[in-house]
């Protein structure tokens, strides 16, 4: 696979928590490590630290600060890992604004992983059909792969704590960063 790319494939990790400290933080900082291992050039934004305005539209919107950054991270990347909370059977409001700022320009031939940190119970899948759904609205190449992480597996640190849903982000990293490659314009399959 290393003699078939010319340059590192980049990976947007996007940790869709509003919360500045929250368990969804566990799955996009386990990602980004296994993505970096795997040798992808990964930028990490939580959007609790970008605190984009509430989107409406206006043109004025595409000169805030940290929608242009926001808005360049998604055009650089290659692929995207987007995590989000479950609230109330959806994503974070904070990611469906995020993702309203973006276009199918952003995505498009891109592909995506997705996960979800639960509540607890049985949550996780409905947020993740829901961010499915709008993804798909973008033409985004959603993986058919996707993993819910319920509170238990992770400790107070914010880190992943049982074995196996850490190989199963981990098998949903490599599978992200194998089909960006192929994907990639930096180089992939001729």
């Amino acid at each position: 696979m290393n003699g078939i790319m010319k340059e590192q494939v980049s990976i947007l990790v996007i940790g869709g928590s509003p919360r500045l400290y929250g368990r969804t933080q566990a799955i996009s900082k386990h990602a980004s490590t296994k993505l970096n291992e795997l040798g992808a050039s990964v930028h990490h934004l939580e959007l609790s630290d970008l605190r984009l305005p509430l989107y409406d539209g206006t043109a004025e919107q595409n000169e805030v600060p940290a929608v242009v950054m926001w808005k360049e991270a998604a055009n650089q990347a290659d692929g995207f890992f987007i995590t989000t909370p479950d609230y109330h059977n959806g994503m974070s409001g904070a990611l469906k604004n995020a993702l309203d700022h973006l276009g199918g320009v952003h995505f498009k031939r891109k592909p995506v992983a997705i996960a979800a940190m639960a509540g607890g119970g049985k949550g996780g899948i409905n947020a993740l059909n829901n961010l499915r759904l709008v993804m798909r609205g973008l033409y985004a190449l959603v993986l058919p792969d996707q993993v819910v992480v319920d509170k238990h597996q992770t400790d107070d640190q914010f880190q992943l704590s049982d074995p196996v849903i850490s190989e199963r982000i981990d098998l949903l990293a490599e599978e992200l960063f194998v089909i960006s490659s192929m994907f990639s314009r930096k180089g992939g399959v001729a």
